[in-house]
């Protein structure tokens, strides 16, 4: 496919003005010209540039990893994925398993195997040892072209029935004792880490309003219209500018004071926000659990 530079601004969340710059000062990209002499990129410059985007993540500089070639990154990607290896050779053989069935479109042999795993460990551990390291795994080999987009829309949609039976599944407690908006930005349309949030808090008794992804705050402000919500849940995982979140997250802070605002996703840039008092990040599903009991203690 072609690509304007505007497109790779939408599909890697870096503005066009720093991908200009990263090909200025550090040849991170080559552009193509049209007969026209309009610039344009394929499919490996994207790769290359959400390559880029992700090992920045890891704590490399910029000028570091444009400095890369394509195979040195591939080695880099590949050194992450081997630390994506499960500790336990069940929960691996689940993950491998089920990569292979998603990779073929095999959906009855992908149902099988993952509806073992739930009815032997639950949602709750299957989701910590399976299908989260599967996602991660998932969004690595398609930055490394091991994965085209349909495969991983496939798999997730799998995964995503699985999680909305498991919530049907759980009662709906009419005196929770504290109340929770979940929901995505308008930008950010991977629900998964939210239902299973949706899933966490209703297992624990709380009330949610799930509003699911790419909400525009104006639906936000309407779903918290006289409904008393305690907390407000919501991931930012696309790269992004910092001054464009913190005034998304400073509006939102503003307009609930009083209300606790929990964000979890990308590290690099929720760890260089300027976050509210009332603005809480949680790094870890562990975290998560965490500030739920916490939570039930103070309402």
């Amino acid at each position: 496919m072609k690509y304007s530079i505007s497109d790779l601004e939408q599909l890697s969340g870096v503005q066009t003005h720093t991908i200009r710059i990263w090909e200025r000062r550090y040849h991170a990209l080559e552009p193509m010209r049209s007969a026209g002499n309009t610039r344009f990129y394929d499919d490996n410059q994207l790769r290359r540039l959400l390559n880029i985007v992700g090992l920045s993540q890891t704590g490399l500089k910029i000028s570091q990893v444009c400095a890369l070639s394509d195979l040195e990154m591939d080695k880099l990607l590949s050194n992450e994925m081997d630390h994506q290896i499960s500790k336990d050779a069940q929960f691996e053989y689940y993950i491998t398993q089920l990569l292979n069935f998603g990779l073929h479109y095999n959906e009855y042999d992908f149902d099988i195997l993952i509806s073992e795993c739930l009815s032997i460990h639950g949602m709750a551990v299957t989701y910590k040892n399976v299908i989260y390291p599967l996602l991660v795994r998932l969004g690595m080999m398609w930055r490394r072209d091991h994965i085209c987009p349909a495969q991983e829309h496939f798999i997730s949609n799998i995964l995503r029935q699985k999680l909305y039976k498991a919530i049907d599944g759980l009662p709906i407690k009419p005196n929770a004792n504290s109340s929770w908006l979940l929901f995505l930005p308008e930008d950010e349309g991977h629900d998964i880490g939210l239902l299973y949030a949706n899933y966490v808090l209703k297992a624990e008794g709380q009330r949610v309003i799930f509003l699911g992804g790419r909400v525009p705050l104006d639906s936000v402000k309407d779903a918290m219209h006289n409904n008393g919500i305690d907390h407000i849940l919501l991931f930012m995982v696309r790269s992004r500018p910092l001054n464009e979140a913190n005034e998304y997250l400073n509006e939102l802070s503003n307009l609930y004071e009083t209300t606790r605002i929990h964000i979890a996703g990308n590290y690099k840039l929720i760890s260089e926000l300027e976050l509210a008092s009332n603005i809480g990040w949680f790094q870890s599903i562990e975290e998560f659990e965490q500030i739920i009991k916490a939570a039930q203690h103070v309402n």
